[in-house]
């Protein structure tokens, strides 16, 4: 698994790329932990490559989201593929997230 983080047009940007299981939930969440502190700024999450999610992954997401939605910041996620958005739908985060 594989996030880089990195500022595009004002915005913050994590880019996944892999599978985000429960293996690599815990260094995933360690290099997505600098979106905590933006302000001032939208996160989006690209998920272009990103080839699964497990509920841990669901979790560092939805703790990125709480964390933003705080300050009055929006958080979109970009570019799933359909085996990632099916998880998203099943579990009704395709409810709570706004995808661009």
């Amino acid at each position: 698994m594989k996030t880089t983080i990195e500022e595009q047009d004002g915005n913050m940007v994590a880019i996944l790329e892999g599978n985000l299981d429960t293996a690599a939930a815990a260094e995933t969440e360690k290099a997505m932990s600098p979106l905590n502190d933006v302000e001032g700024k939208d996160i989006i999450i690209d998920c272009t490559d990103l080839a699964y999610i497990s509920s841990a992954g669901l979790r560092i997401f939805l703790g990125i989201l709480q964390n933003a939605q705080a300050k009055g910041e929006h958080v979109y996620i970009k570019g799933i593929n359909d085996n990632v958005r099916a998880v998203f739908t099943i579990t009704g985060f395709s409810n709570i997230f706004e995808f661009k």
